[in-house]
């Protein structure tokens, strides 16, 4: 079992997890993934931007962290909504824009755009809400200082 160590300057911080998320992949960008409890089961496709067949009914890595990242950064809302005694409407949404590209020090790198709508609520308000949210969320802070980060309230 292999175990990293922090980067310098850096420390890890023991997280007691309440919940754990186990999903094994196989066969890489053209495999297949399953949770271990059969409910998420999908197959996979390289797209075709990166050379890959980008087969029709198949999710790729990028998707599935834009998926993931805007459904947790609207949870992170909800949250830091309560905190300044603020209601969010029923019908906000988050959209993320996940890209993946070469990276200056090689291999690849991602970036990630959320945009975020927050109908009735005016925009210092919007804002503050979104700033929170980022502090809050867990993916925010996983991928804080290492992937491009771009949140824009519409």
């Amino acid at each position: 079992m292999y175990a990293a160590s922090a980067p310098a300057g850096r420390r890890f911080i023991t997280i007691n997890p309440i919940y754990t998320a186990e999903v094994t992949a196989t066969g890489g960008r053209n495999g297949h993934a399953v949770s271990s409890d059969k409910v998420l089961d999908v197959g996979l496709t390289l797209p075709k931007e990166l050379g890959g067949p980008g087969l029709e009914g198949k999710v790729n890595p990028e998707q599935l962290f834009a998926a993931s990242y805007s459904a947790c950064f609207q949870g992170a809302m909800g949250l830091a909504a309560k905190g300044i005694n603020v209601e969010l409407p029923e019908s906000n949404k988050v959209t993320a824009a996940v890209g993946i590209g070469k990276h200056p020090q090689g291999g690849f790198g991602l970036l990630a755009e959320l945009r975020i709508n927050i109908p009735g609520l005016d925009k210092a308000t919007a804002l503050k809400v979104v700033e929170e949210a980022h502090r809050l969320c867990p993916y925010s802070r996983a991928i804080r200082d290492n992937v491009e980060v771009k949140l824009v309230v519409v």
